[in-house]
């Protein structure tokens, strides 16, 4: 019995710790500045960033080819963002300080985005100028 409870604590807490460090990970990438020609793309603007900008983005970032397997995909950015935006509507009217922060969650979601979608154009350009040098 002792066993059984110790994996269950040592698998939540290692859930949890995931869950922490994605999460940090996830912050720090949309740290990153978002360059004007994304924003430009989106027919946006960097000051007034909002939630619902991610499907903008998400949709952009599908249009965007990705010409070198370095991941950056969206999957479970998506999910994520599902998630906060059901806890947003259900807290709405009853919590607005949960709503709010749910609100800079999908901000966070939006600029990782706009990121990835950078990173995909810096990255296709430099392979196209690489394939020019040859």
């Amino acid at each position: 019995m002792f066993a059984i409870t110790l994996l269950a604590i040592s698998t939540v807490a290692l859930s949890q710790f995931a869950l922490y460090y994605w999460r940090a990970v996830l912050a720090g990438v949309a740290a990153q500045p978002v360059s004007d020609r994304v924003l430009a793309a989106a027919n946006l603007d960097a000051t007034r960033m909002k939630g619902e900008d991610f499907k903008t983005f998400a949709g952009l970032h599908g249009l965007t080819p990705d010409l070198q397997t370095s991941g950056g995909g969206l999957t479970l950015v998506r999910a994520y963002y599902r998630v906060v935006e059901g806890i947003a509507s259900l807290s709405e009217v009853r919590m607005p300080s949960v709503a709010a922060w749910c609100e800079r969650e999908r901000v966070i979601c939006a600029r990782f985005a706009a990121v990835q979608i950078d990173r995909r154009l810096q990255g296709n350009l430099a392979l196209a100028a690489a394939l020019r040098s040859c």
